[in-house]
């Protein structure tokens, strides 16, 4: 089963002082434990083999345990490849700054794209039990986490475009900025921008094809872009559509600079995803519908990076078990056991993994602690 984590290592990594566990690559790692534990936290750590900010989007300042030495935190991990192990090391040095190291067999890595080329990591966590609820920005940040597994270099072009639209509208808030500066900023949003929303509308292209059928007792689900790049793109050319955003930046000026944001762009883009059978969109199904629908994106998501790389993600499945009946946690189970990928899984009773019987490997985590369990 690779790519696999043989090796987890924590310091000073939120309520973990120190942490050394080897857990067998080989099927399923299964945390189980009270809430507060820990469990959250394994996973979090995990979370950093890919670029970002982990899942929680935490401040790296917040990682650090408290009541520690003050010298940071950090995580270290065996990756196990075909081409033999990898070790991965990233964390925070001690100080004020929040940039995360990274190092890969010892060295120094030149980005955290690398990361992307080694292994693709997945997640679902209960904050997102309510991602269709909520504001556009989490479902663009879950769609962009499918990409990258896909293509390493769209958080780079994801970070330009951002870079470069906080200083356009930091340059239009002081009402005498140089216009040749915001035309090549301009420049900067509409090129990077418009990759971007091509990078996506690629893979929702593919994404719609896996989960149009459904998966097991997970439902088809219908989805789609709404934007005005990704509506442009839908009948025009990248090329075409890049001059056309340049313009509209550049007619918007004074929009902007009066509402204080930027009012075109990619970054007011949606995920809209609508559950096929009852043709409803996703915000108006039930808790147990949206987690479906959920878990749905997330395992055909996974059967696309295998077929597509050879290998399929790592996925770390937060209280994944929670709204799930009986029916739908088996096939869950043996949905994953079919991708043959690692898995790590939590939840605070054990019985609802019964269905894994002797796939998983069973771990109890309880004050900083952890470990195996009978």
């Amino acid at each position: 089963m690779l790519p696999a984590i043989s090796r987890l290592a924590l310091t000073d990594f939120r309520g973990y002082g120190r942490l050394d566990l080897t857990p067998d690559p080989d099927g399923f790692i299964v945390l189980t434990g009270h809430n507060g534990a820990g469990k959250t936290n394994l996973l979090e750590a995990l979370s950093f083999l890919s670029p970002g900010r982990g899942f929680r989007r935490a401040a790296l300042s917040e990682i650090e345990r408290l009541g520690g030495p003050g010298t940071g935190w950090g995580v270290a991990a065996t990756l196990d490849t075909d081409q033999g192990p990898i070790e991965i090391g990233t964390g925070k040095p001690p100080g004020g700054s929040e940039r995360r190291i990274l190092k890969l067999n010892g060295s120094p890595a030149k980005s955290q794209t690398e990361l992307s080329d080694l292994l693709v990591v997945s997640w679902l966590t209960p904050a997102m039990d309510r991602l269709f609820q909520e504001g556009s920005s989490g479902r663009r940040r879950f769609l962009d986490r499918m990409v990258q597994g896909f293509d390493s270099n769209h958080a780079p072009r994801l970070s330009a475009y951002e870079h470069a639209m906080r200083e356009r509208l930091r340059l239009l808030k002081e009402r005498r900025a140089d216009p040749s500066w915001l035309t090549a900023l301009e420049e900067a949003m509409a090129r990077e921008g418009v990759a971007v929303a091509v990078a996506r509308t690629q893979l929702l292209s593919r994404l719609q094809t896996a989960v149009e059928g459904g998966i097991g007792p997970f439902p088809a689900a219908d989805i789609a872009l709404d934007g005005e790049i990704e509506t442009a793109l839908a009948s025009q050319d990248a090329a075409t559509v890049e001059v056309e955003f340049r313009a509209a930046l550049s007619q918007r000026r004074r929009i902007d600079a009066d509402a204080g944001a930027t009012t075109h762009g990619p970054h007011r883009g949606d995920l809209l995803v609508r559950h096929r059978a009852k043709n409803m969109p996703a915000p108006h199904c039930s808790t147990g519908e949206q987690k479906a629908l959920l878990l749905a994106l997330l395992l055909a998501n996974a059967r696309l990076v295998k077929a597509a790389r050879g290998l399929p993600p790592l996925l770390l499945l937060d209280e994944v078990a929670a709204h799930l009946d009986e029916e739908r946690r088996a096939a869950l189970f043996d949905e994953l056991t079919a991708l043959g990928g690692q898995a790590w899984l939590t939840g605070t009773d054990r019985a609802l993994f019964n269905a894994l019987e002797a796939r998983g490997r069973y771990y109890t985590v309880e004050d900083g602690a952890v470990r195996l369990s009978c």
